[in-house]
């Protein structure tokens, strides 16, 4: 990471300055690993929690499993979060509203919304940004029934 070439905005509070760094995270630093929220998934983290001291966190996220039986109904707790469909698909529940995101759709979930990613392509990948980068998770009782998946072939 560089960090003591940049030029500092003046307007920027010192503590500003302090909590972040410049990073640049080239394809081949980081890998695709599981062990993340959900197991049918893999993440690729792109540094950008360490660059922010936890303020934000942006990594992408790949289809890896068969989602059988989705991610469950359950909202996070965090102050913004937006997911940007980057490959294939994905459908979610969001409260009771079936929503099919594709690529080049971009979904900013509002802080502690219900939602159910239900059904993916093979081929998903997206990214999502949030803030705080150790945001929670918790399931909650779901509004409706969840539409069946699509089955891979």
């Amino acid at each position: 990471m560089q960090t003591d070439t940049l030029i500092k905005p003046e307007a920027t509070s010192t503590a500003a300055l302090i909590a972040t760094v410049f990073s640049h995270i080239r394809e081949g630093d980081t890998e695709y690993k599981s062990g993340g929220l959900r197991d049918f998934f893999l993440y690729r983290d792109l540094g950008i929690a360490a660059a922010t001291n936890g303020q934000v966190v942006a990594q992408l996220v790949k289809a890896n499993l068969p989602p059988e039986e989705g991610t469950g109904w359950h909202r996070h707790e965090a102050k913004f979060h937006i997911v940007i469909m980057l490959k294939g698909w994905a459908r979610f529940m969001y409260e009771t509203t079936e929503t099919l995101v594709k690529t080049g759709d971009c979904v900013h979930q509002r802080p502690g919304i219900a939602h159910y990613l239900f059904d993916c392509s093979p081929d998903m990948e997206y990214l999502e940004i949030v803030s705080p980068a150790d945001f929670k998770t918790f399931d909650v009782t779901g509004p409706c029934a969840v539409p069946p998946v699509t089955p891979w072939t």
